[in-house]
């Protein structure tokens, strides 16, 4: 076995939702595990590391009012651009994600995250979905040159009813295959 397969990938969960134990939190959890999952089963261990973009909104308005990055936008800047991998979790409404998820994309810069493997995972609290939503937030990705996987999880109202009542396998078989295509995607990004 390679020495690649005994050691750790890192894998950054971005989440742009609210806090835990909201859906965008829950989605972007879900998709993480799912992952992991994946990766071991290649024989890999993942190192995750979750960041919880709300938390940022003051130090996102500071860098753009004044240039200046803080130590904890820093510190999520570097763990974003070193990861071998990255789990992208938004709300989504009118097929536009959240404030924060614009900011801290914005603060990244154009090719920061050339050929970064992402799994994009979108929480819509619409149940009119816009046809075009997933390739509208797929385009933000490639705005910054990152490698969105083909599969992008989308999880509306229905999907967290269904949850509710441990009848979930629409969404647990897309981020089940959308986070076997990121642990190949990470793979191939490392060699």
């Amino acid at each position: 076995m390679s020495t690649a397969a005994w050691s750790p990938v890192s894998l950054a969960v971005l989440c742009a939702g609210v806090g835990y134990g909201r859906p965008t939190r829950l989605l972007a959890d879900l998709a993480a595990e799912a992952v992991c999952r994946s990766l071991a089963a290649g024989g890999a261990r993942a190192e995750v590391e979750v960041l919880e973009l709300h938390r940022l909104t003051a130090d996102l308005a500071q860098h753009s009012a004044q240039g200046r990055a803080s130590l904890d936008l820093r510190e999520a800047i570097a763990a974003v651009v070193t990861a071998d991998g990255l789990v992208v979790a938004t709300p989504v409404l009118a097929a536009s994600p959240s404030e924060v998820f614009d900011s801290f994309f914005a603060v990244l810069g154009d090719k920061v995250l050339s050929g970064m493997p992402v799994l994009l995972a979108l929480d819509s609290s619409s149940r009119r979905q816009p046809p075009d939503l997933a390739q509208v937030m797929r385009r933000r990705l490639t705005d910054v040159h990152a490698e969105p996987v083909p599969t992008v999880v989308v999880a509306g109202p229905a999907d967290w009813q269904a949850t509710a009542l441990s009848d979930a396998a629409r969404l647990r078989a897309c981020i089940g295959r959308a986070a076997v295509e990121l642990a190949a995607a990470m793979r191939s990004h490392r060699q």
